[in-house]
């Protein structure tokens, strides 16, 4: 090794002391400083391949909600205008004058989808016409609370029949309520102070990660306020080639039988693995919840549930225990837009659980939500989250911003109207075309055929490589000798390469995340013809040190 090589190690080595207790998104940020260094110096442009923001977005709905917005502000100005000043929109006869607005603007962006989306509401779930467009256009233009709070009353009635069936259920059979958050980080950190202050989950308490999992989770359940005992649900389940299926083996799931575990929380399909649990596991899940551990409380996290070929979620083959979240924000392409959900059955074991609570708990609770109802006992959990979430006191302005539920709603019947699956399979094609391409230069790491991955991420793990590559003896320098996080530096420094840790995501060691979602797709290939070079000049050194 050359003296510069030698300075340059030693460098990454001193930078690991000081960020190798950060979270994976704060590394990111050291790694970019890095790799910007590099950029700067002429040598390559940057790749960041640490963002899972995805780099598409679905015109046709936002276009649709634009158009309308303008419908909308018309309706203002038919009530009152004066110069800038404008009215509120009236109810009586507003869907004939949506049809002759739409008549008259036959040209503008995305009306015949907006058409579409007004006819699905009033054909589908046999909505009144003139409620049905007045909910919208008074929501448009945002000039009310949300009433009701949780969620507009037509609006919560297409995104569930969206978001059952993408999560694999019935829509005509559900009896889920939902209520919108602004996107699934709100979701769980309501659900988090929810649980804590009604009482079914205590600071302290056992509770287990279904692993690797979204980082924040973690990081949540460790916080001083929490402190929950973790145990991790590992998927540890490798093939005869001994690569990863990031399945989780039944050793593993028998640990939920346990009932001092209280709550489990998943990220299905998981990430940073990007792998949807598959039926054998979901049954053998549901059998030992259902046998010994029946009052669980499930927290699915299914963002990723659009891109798999073959999905259910727990939501949906467990609706009893467990509290969905869904996000729009990668399959949209919508992440500023905050939108997402929350869904719980209406016979669910959180409302159980608070029935079964003893009497000063519930005296306590009755303090908590005594001003919001006569009956405080009786209201369902997925309204106390709503409650909670502005502190009670603020109840009546709780809610997202109603424009934001438009553009739900308008991005769910989009979807519901795609019966050939065009825009979701759209999708899917880039992320499958990009990891292709990343494993161009990854030998012995061949694409094999999964089911039940969405490909949205690529997690390689660099200890698996190693062993097919170059055997036992090169795996065993890696953990003797280096460091996983060194490598991801000498990516930033060496190449302008930007990736996460899998290790931050409680995923092995030597693990490494690739978003698929948010580059061009020959650069996909650049970052594998990187990594390759890398792990050769590895076992160069390996070989050297060797002798």
């Amino acid at each position: 090794m050359t003296t510069h090589e030698e300075n340059r190690r030693k460098k990454i080595q001193d930078m690991i002391k000081k960020v190798e207790s950060l979270s994976p998104f704060e590394l990111k940020d050291e790694l970019i400083k890095m790799a910007k260094k590099s950029e700067q110096k002429g040598i390559r442009m940057m790749l960041n391949a640490g963002r899972g923001n995805p780099n598409w977005t679905a015109a046709t709905p936002r276009q649709a909600f634009f158009t309308f917005g303008q419908f909308a502000v018309e309706e203002t100005q038919r009530t009152w205008s004066d110069k800038d000043l404008a009215g509120m929109p009236e109810k009586a006869g507003i869907y004939d004058r949506f049809l002759m607005y739409t008549k008259h603007n036959s040209n503008a962006p995305g009306v015949e989808l907006l058409k579409a989306i007004i006819e699905y509401g009033i054909k589908e779930p046999d909505f009144d016409p003139d409620s049905w467009v007045f909910e919208l256009t008074d929501a448009i233009i945002g000039d009310n609370y949300p009433v009701p709070d949780r969620m507009l009353i037509h609006t919560e009635k297409v995104v569930k029949d969206y978001v059952i069936k993408e999560m694999g259920g019935d829509p005509k059979t559900a009896t889920h309520d939902l209520y919108a958050v602004e996107g699934g980080t709100a979701a769980m950190c309501y659900i988090f102070d929810s649980l804590i202050a009604n009482r079914i989950l205590s600071p302290g308490d056992k509770i287990a990660l279904f692993v690797p999992i979204f980082t924040p989770y973690v990081e949540i359940a460790n916080l001083p306020r929490y402190h929950f005992d973790i145990v991790k649900i590992y998927a540890s389940e490798v093939n005869e080639n001994g690569r990863h299926t990031w399945q989780y083996p039944k050793e593993q799931l028998d640990k939920l039988a346990d009932t001092k575990i209280k709550l489990a929380c998943v990220v299905n399909p998981s990430n940073p693995p990007s792998v949807a649990i598959n039926e054998e596991s979901m049954f053998y899940l549901k059998h030992i919840v259902e046998s010994k551990n029946p009052d669980l409380m499930i927290v699915t996290d299914d963002v990723y549930g659009t891109f798999a070929d073959k999905f259910q979620s727990l939501m949906c083959s467990m609706p009893y225990n467990t509290l969905g979240v869904y996000s729009y924000s990668k399959y949209f392409g919508v992440t500023g837009w905050r939108l997402g959900v929350i869904a719980l059955a209406k016979d669910n074991v959180y409302n159980h659980l608070i029935e079964q609570l003893p009497e000063d708990a519930k005296d306590i609770l009755r303090e908590r939500y005594g001003a919001l109802t006569t009956d405080p006992d009786h209201i369902p959990f997925i309204d106390r989250i709503v409650a909670d979430s502005r502190q009670v006191a603020l109840n009546h302005t709780a809610g997202l911003s109603t424009p934001q539920q438009v553009q739900m709603a308008f991005f769910s019947i989009f979807a519901l109207l795609d019966k050939n699956d065009t825009y979701k399979n759209q999708t899917k094609e880039i992320c499958r075309r990009r990891k292709q391409l990343l494993h161009t230069y990854l030998d012995e790491l061949t694409l094999e055929e999964n089911p039940y991955s969405t490909s949205y991420y690529d997690e390689i793990d660099l200890l698996v490589w190693a062993k097919l590559k170059y055997g036992e003896e090169f795996v065993e320098y890696l953990k003797e000798e280096r460091n996983s996080l060194e490598f991801l530096f000498e990516l930033a420094d060496r190449y302008s390469i930007v990736l996460l840790n899998g290790s931050g995501f409680e995923g092995p060691s030597w693990s490494i995340r690739v978003s698929l979602a948010n580059l061009k797709d020959e650069e996909y290939a650049e970052i594998g013809k990187a990594i390759n070079e890398l792990f050769a000049k590895y076992a160069e050194d390996w070989n050297a040190f060797k002798w």
